[in-house]
Order: C-alpha cells, then structure tokens, then sequence
C-alpha cells in the first residue's frame, strides 16, 4: 500500500536575522492589530539589543536538519519542510516549493506544545490562505496533535530543570523555587482552547518527574494594550512576591511553554527577570528549552508514525493523547488588538 503522506512541514512563527529584518519583521506580526507604534519601537530595541536576531531562524533549522537525519534512519520516509508565519521562509512560498516538488499530502509539525489560537488554529488559517493563493496545485496538510503530555517532550524537559537544579549548592536545591513559564494570551482567548489546563498538566508532570512537592507557574512577554487582560500572574510579580516572603533565596525558571531558546527568552528572562533577581537578592537559574533534543526530535517521529503506520499514541496524565482533527470550534478567537509574539 502507498504511504499516504509525502511530507513533514514545521511551521513556526519567523523571525528577524539582522537589524535590517526587525521592522519589517514586525510589521508583519502587527499588521491588522490595533497596537502602538511606540510599542513596536520598544520590542525593536529587544532585537538590537541582540544584534536584530531571532536564534528562532537557526534553531528551527537545526530542528529541521536533525528531522531529516532522524528521519532518514528510521523513516517513515517524508521530506522535511519549514515554513514561517512571519518571515522567511514564508509558507506561502514554502507550500509552493512542496508543490512543485511534486508533494501532494503533508503533516505538519507546529512549534508549540500548546492548544489555542496562536499556536494552533491561526497557524492552520495561515496555511488555508497560502492554499488558496496557490490554488489547485497545493499540497494538504494536516496537523499533528499537540504534544504536551508526550513523553518525548516531558522526558526532555524534566532533564533540563534537573540540569539547572544541579547548578545550585547541593544543601539548597530543596529549598530553590521552581517557576514555569509560558508566553501570557489574552483572557479571552484563553477561554476558548486547553491553553491554561495543558500548561498546568505539563508542569505537573515535569515536577512530578522532579519529585518537586511545591512550584509556581507564572506568564511572560506580555502585549496588548494594558486595560486588555491577559493571563497572570507576570513573572516578574512572582519574582517580587518570593522576595517580599522573605524565604526565598534560589530560583529556577523553567520556559516549559517554549521549545526554543528565542527573543523572548533571551530578553524577558535572561535580561530582564535576571536583573531583577539581581535588584532583589535572588539567585537566578534559567533551564534551557528542549530545542533539539534527541528524545524531542525522535517524539516528533513518533506522531509522524502515528499517522502514517497507525502507530500506538502515548501520552503521561491523565489527559490522554489530544485529537488528530481539530473541531470546527477549536481554538476560536478574533484577534483585534495585540498578538502574543509582540
């Protein structure tokens, strides 16, 4: 019997690669949304400050090569793609090229462990309309389901918190809090997908893993005009509210709702949270992202099978493994001011 897929295609959200990129970059992200330009000046100074570029480009190709690597030696036989929401490579190009490389049916891999508009269902209208601009010629794509609870991203992470734990003085790992982090989405879109309950559940289970008997989770990188609400709380207010306890000497961050170590981890966390650590007395230690991982990266074959060959789903939890098609109503929301990336 055929396979009845020929391709894999990463979709991620883009970002800038030199100073030249970074308005143009976010012009695109805010086109639409009702956000200051002040605001977008002030996020183009968290691109310079790192020379105008995103590791988000070159950690997905890195994904993408170690894809092909894996999937070259273990199959199933797909082509890896990668196409951005945002900046290049754009999905509309990326789905040609797949076209024209004669790619009929494709699964797509989407950057985020996470259910909700952003990361799930603006990214499966970002595909229609590059189908339709191509027309006939364009290749299908189907989702991957979100991966939360796998194995093959719970495993990874609980190494890299227990990789930062281990920085600390072994007489106060017990006592350091560990905090998980996760980009904060509008209440109202939080209302409308698994977002809140999934972050909850992964962190979960990676303290479970850790044998953590207490955590937090807080929410970072914030957009939005300020009487929109979004989820709280702001990590930063963790930070401050640890401090004013009085108990606290050590922290772990841990972005569990992250799978690279791109701009907003390099600016909200790294800069940001850590001066303010610093301002406070806290001893700071961030986790690294999963990235590329070999147990993440041979995860993402193991949904790819799942599909292809009817391959066993696993998942930790109680939650089970989420649905390969996505309902009509999965993930609703209408944008209109501000976009979590910004």
């Amino acid at each position: 019997m055929a396979q009845p897929y020929d391709a894999v295609l990463i979709v991620s959200f883009g970002g800038p690669e030199g100073p030249d990129d970074v308005l143009p970059f976010l012009e695109n992200v805010l086109r639409g949304r009702n956000v200051p330009r002040q605001r977008m000046l002030e996020v183009a100074e968290h691109y310079y400050r790192f020379g105008g570029i995103s590791p988000l480009n070159a950690q997905n190709r890195a994904l993408a090569a170690a894809l092909g690597a894996e999937l070259a030696t273990h199959g199933p036989a797909l082509r890896v793609y990668w196409g951005n929401r945002n900046w290049p490579p754009f999905l509309a190009n990326t789905l040609a090229e797949m076209a024209r490389d004669g790619v009929r049916r494709a699964l797509g891999f989407f950057t985020s462990a996470y259910s909700s508009y952003s990361s799930c269902r603006q990214y499966r209208e970002d595909i229609e309309r590059a189908q339709q601009a191509l027309g006939p010629a364009a290749p299908q794509v189907e989702k991957l389901r979100a991966f939360y609870n796998h194995p093959g991203f719970i495993g990874p992470m609980i190494e890299r918190a227990e990789a930062a734990l281990i920085q600390l003085p072994g007489e106060r790992r017990s006592s350091a809090t560990v905090i998980y982090t996760a980009h904060s989405i509008p209440l109202a879109m939080a209302g409308t997908c698994g977002y809140v309950a999934q972050l909850q559940e992964a962190a979960r289970l990676v303290s479970q893993g850790l044998a953590l008997t207490g955590y937090r989770l807080a929410y970072q990188s914030r957009s939005g005009p300020p009487g929109q609400p979004w989820l709280e709380p702001n990590i930063k207010n963790v930070l401050r509210q640890l401090h004013a306890g009085g108990e606290v000497r050590d922290v772990v961050i841990v972005p569990i709702g992250f799978l690279s170590d791109h701009i907003e981890i390099l600016f909200d966390l790294d800069t940001e949270a850590r001066q303010l650590c610093e301002q406070l007395g806290l001893n700071m230690i961030r986790a690294q992202t999963v990235g590329s991982h070999p147990d993440f990266v041979r995860m993402i074959r193991e949904l790819l099978e799942e599909r292809v060959a009817g391959a066993p789903k696993r998942a930790l939890g109680e939650f089970g493994p989420s649905h390969d098609v996505c309902p009509a109503d999965c993930c609703l929301y209408s944008p209109t001011q501000g976009e979590p990336g910004v």
